[in-house]
């Protein structure tokens, strides 16, 4: 079935048409890709220190207005992490490297659902100086786990090609 999938994805006009075949195109898609991943790491990294007891002197709620450029970031490396997966599909899909990115990808999206749905409020009344709460400081640091983790895995997916 992957074999499939995979044989679909590369027949596409996408695929032959920006990726493939386009000689700007995967240098572009990685730059930006590499951009989003500076946006999303350190907006959420510096969350994610804060609330781990970095830098107690900065109110979450102040860096939580930080949030919207990493979701920005995500939102770019999803769409450049797709257009790669279309370029190559074989390099991703049939890739262990690649499997575990995505893995850690639905651990993080299960981490900051979990945080939003039941951290969230009470942490943003925190003061400056006050610390965290163990389940909070646990849920950063699940979070950072995770983005190290994709990141390494990213890297690691070029060095795994089926």
């Amino acid at each position: 079935m992957l074999l499939t999938i995979s044989d679909w994805l590369q027949s596409t006009w996408l695929s032959h048409a920006f990726i493939s075949q386009g000689r700007w195109a995967w240098p572009m898609c990685e730059s930006l890709h590499f951009m989003g991943l500076c946006l999303l790491i350190g907006s959420v990294g510096m969350v994610d220190l804060r609330m781990l007891g970095m830098a107690k002197g900065i109110p979450v709620a102040a860096l939580h207005k930080l949030v919207p450029f990493g979701v920005g970031g995500y939102l770019v490396n999803v769409i450049t992490g797709s257009l790669f997966v279309v370029g190559d599909a074989d390099q991703y899909i049939f890739n262990d490297a690649f499997r575990i990115k995505m893995l850690f990808m639905l651990v993080a999206g299960i981490n900051v659902l979990f945080f939003y749905s039941s951290a969230f409020q009470k942490t943003k009344l925190l003061g400056p100086d006050d610390s965290m709460p163990l389940n909070v400081k646990i849920m950063a640091g699940v979070s950072l786990t995770c983005w190290i983790v994709i990141i390494s895995a990213g890297r690691l997916i070029t060095f795994y090609r089926p």
